[in-house]
């Protein structure tokens, strides 16, 4: 009965692999198993114990929670909220068991777990407290003031803000702190790849919210969905400057006629609301609140069946969206299904993934045929580079091909590359080089978007030479010719 939390969007690689700075407050959650957090033996109850009893016990120990445990295995958890909530608000008999007040099943870490996945779960999920089994014995409680690094754990009770918010409006005014989270992560010298995860928890958060709210306002949904995110939200790659793109998978019980109107009348709230929010409507229409992008799972199949067979220049654009991927708010097992059907039809796809890497060879780096790094010529971002498209998204497309190559699940970039060493699709040293030059090219961009923030500036990517040094221009010339010479190698591997 116990429900061990392991969130298919938490890191996949060994921290030791992480790239960051040594200040990084994420990156020390990453680095700190979560059994260094655990300051106690575990305050538990067994199941009926009187509302009574748990309340005085949680007085004398001065714990805000209690774990619910019987023969050593976690039933469930009460906190003072629920004494609050669920008690005192309400008028129940303190007499009571407090199997009647608690949470059953609560989500839960391993004690061998990094802290940061403990962050991310009570981020995610509104929580503030997490039992820590080993195995399925109960060994303690983390809560988020165990987590000690202010920079990380902000994002949690930004998270909680987010989900206290009853309009629309609300969450437009909490959506506002999402650039000074960046900026403290910036200023605390965050990793790229930890200040991404942490950024794109809070828009899961204020998507999710947003349903709910969607769903109070009209109704329990009349079929299962799933609502998708895509892109970089799917990647855990955002930053605050972004735009959205999201999708929603339905039952095959799904009909038109009955169904139809609910189901286009959420997803505009919910599109609608993340743009008040800040997060811009896809310039491609790639959001569930377009009809094509909103659809039973069967007609899905068909999509990525006709994608994968007939890969014309327009189905390549619509899988560099659409083949990143992850569940948000529903029933997720609509999409683990059809996912896991894609990568069948990829894996050794040597047709399609030859027409893949020809796509993601449209985006080079601004190398001279010199080796010299060139800036755009003309227009509006005369003078700077542009380190979203000339250096992050060539990375991620070259990983998306190496994971769709090799069957391989994984979503976020860092995680693909890691995992594709293992499939052999990437040699290891390439593998890292890779790593290492989207970690750069991803802190580089988030420290250029930091100054435009603290100048009152919105955020973008294009970044003049003159704002970083000798040194870390040498660094981005070096990036960019791993970029260049990783293009070469899969282009020749893939060659029509």
């Amino acid at each position: 009965m116990t429900s061990h939390f392991l969130d298919p969007a938490l890191p996949a690689q060994s921290p030791s692999d992480v790239s960051g700075s040594a200040n990084d407050p994420a990156l020390t959650l990453m680095t700190t198993p979560v059994r260094a957090l655990v300051k106690r033996e575990p305050i538990s109850l067994p199941p009926q114990t009187t509302i009574r009893a748990a309340a005085q016990l949680m007085s004398e120990q001065r714990v805000s929670s209690i774990l619910i445990v019987e023969q050593g295995l976690l039933f469930g958890l009460i906190t003072d909220r629920d004494l609050r909530n669920r008690v005192i608000a309400t008028g129940l008999d303190t007499g009571r068991p407090i199997m009647d007040i608690a949470t059953l099943a609560p989500l839960s870490v391993d004690v061998d777990d990094p802290a940061f996945n403990a962050l991310l779960l009570m981020a995610r999920h509104n929580i503030h407290h997490v039992p820590v089994l080993d195995g399925q014995l109960v060994v303690g409680m983390i809560t988020a003031t165990d987590l000690t690094e202010q920079h990380s754990t902000s994002a949690v009770y930004l998270a909680g803000d987010i989900y206290k918010q009853s309009s629309v409006s609300g969450l437009q005014q909490a959506s506002t702190k999402i650039k000074a989270l960046q900026h403290s992560l910036a200023s605390a010298d965050a990793s790229a790849y930890s200040t991404g995860h942490i950024i794109t928890t809070i828009t899961d958060a204020i998507t999710s919210r947003l349903l709910q709210l969607g769903e109070a306002q009209l109704g329990p949904a009349p079929v299962d969905y799933v609502w998708v995110a895509a892109g970089s939200q799917a990647r855990s790659e955002q930053t605050a400057k972004t735009d959205q793109d999201n999708c929603m998978l339905l039952d095959d019980s799904f009909d038109e006629k009955t169904h139809g109107a609910y189901f286009k009348s959420l997803s505009q709230f919910v599109c609608d609301g993340l743009d008040a929010c800040g997060y811009i409507y896809c310039p491609g229409e790639m959001m569930a609140m377009t009809d094509t992008w909103r659809q039973p799972v069967s007609r899905w199949a068909e999509y990525f069946a006709r994608w994968t067979g007939q890969p014309d220049p327009k189905a390549l654009m619509l899988t560099c969206v659409f083949f990143d991927l992850r569940a948000i708010y529903g029933r997720s097992e609509l999409l683990e299904k059809l996912r896991q059907d894609v990568l069948l039809r990829t894996k050794g796809n040597t047709l399609f993934l030859a027409h893949m890497v020809g796509n993601a060879l449209t985006h080079f780096p601004p190398l001279s045929v010199f080796n010299r790094i060139t800036t755009i010529r003309s227009g509006e971002h005369k003078g700077t580079i542009d380190l979203k498209h000339g250096g992050i998204v060539p990375i991620v497309d070259l990983a998306r091909v190496h994971a769709l190559s090799s069957g391989d699940d994984a979503v976020n970039t860092h995680d693909r590359l890691a995992t594709s060493v293992a499939g052999a699709a990437i040699g290891e040293q390439s593998a890292r080089d890779l790593r290492d030059a989207l970690e750069f090219l991803a802190f580089l961009r988030i420290q250029h978007q930091t100054r435009q923030i603290s100048n009152g500036q919105p955020p973008d990517n294009h970044m003049r030479l003159e704002e970083i040094s000798n040194f870390e221009r040498t660094q981005l010339k070096d990036a960019f010719t791993v970029v260049k010479s990783m293009q070469s190698v899969l282009g020749q591997r893939f060659r029509f």
